[in-house]
């Protein structure tokens, strides 16, 4: 189980690795064509994630409750849409292309600003990872090794297009490509750790697995509506993003009820 559970959190940071890898690959910045779909992509994956991995294992748990089998999965999903809108107020940040930061004013560098943005929606797909292996640490069976691991490959696979968009840009606005690797990868770094506290947490209080699981689900669609469809809805009006939005959500589907 040891080999599974370092597989599974470290899959997701590998994928924002790769991506952010492009740097030395690709000489010329990211069309907004291209980056508008690959946003489109990465939301797909995460509502289908959010779903299939987080809210229905949750409601499947508390089946016990009878007609009340909503309750920890609506609860949850409200309480980590309710953490990210706290925590989007609180970390100083800035979207890619915008040209106000988002959060308390500060006098970081516009750099660090799109690292924290991009940590800061990195944190909800670290949770998920997180709380899917402390479900089957915890041995109540909801929810296989193979489910757990076709989350991981799917956001590892989101993650990589992800690793890109914050490296080329980053090369786009004259950081040397070492640097825009490094920044695109530590923006990453986020995901592992906010695994192991999921699972730290979930370890103290067992019965909380529900509300954990539709609060990852919370969590990540707040990015999802908040960050990610505004960015593939950009000016000039192109289906790109929603077109790629289908597929990442249907490539999620897939793989979660394949492997699960």
């Amino acid at each position: 189980m040891t080999y599974e559970l370092i597989q599974g959190l470290a899959l997701p940071f590998i994928g924002t690795t790769l991506g952010s890898a492009c740097v030395f690959v690709m000489r010329k910045g990211m069309h907004p064509l291209l980056r508008r779909a690959l946003t489109g992509f990465a939301a797909g994956v995460m509502v289908a994630a959010s779903v299939w991995s987080l809210l229905i294992p949750a409601m499947n748990q508390s089946e016990h409750m009878g007609k009340w089998a909503f309750v920890p999965a609506a609860t949850g999903f409200l309480l980590g849409v309710a953490f990210l809108l706290i925590l989007d107020r609180l970390i100083p940040h800035l979207h890619m292309n915008a040209t106000a930061c988002e959060g308390p004013r500060c006098r970081l560098r516009k750099t660090t600003m799109l690292v924290l943005a991009v940590a800061l929606h990195n944190l909800p797909e670290g949770m998920a990872v997180g709380v899917v292996y402390a479900d089957i640490l915890s041995g109540t069976g909801a929810i296989t090794l193979s489910a757990a691991l076709a989350l991981s490959l799917g956001i590892a696979i989101q993650n990589f297009p992800e690793g890109a968009i914050i490296s080329m840009p980053l090369r786009s606005e004259g950081v040397g490509r070492g640097r825009a690797f490094l920044y695109g990868a530590l923006s990453g770094v986020v995901e592992p750790i906010g695994a192991l506290m999921t699972i730290w947490a979930a370890s103290l209080v067992t019965p909380a697995l529900p509300y954990l699981l539709s609060f990852a689900a919370g969590s990540m669609m707040y990015v999802v509506v908040e960050e990610l469809i505004p960015e593939m809805s950009e000016e000039p009006h192109s289906n790109i993003g929603t077109v790629l939005f289908a597929i990442g959500f249907a490539l999620m589907m897939v793989l979660d009820v394949a492997l699960g």
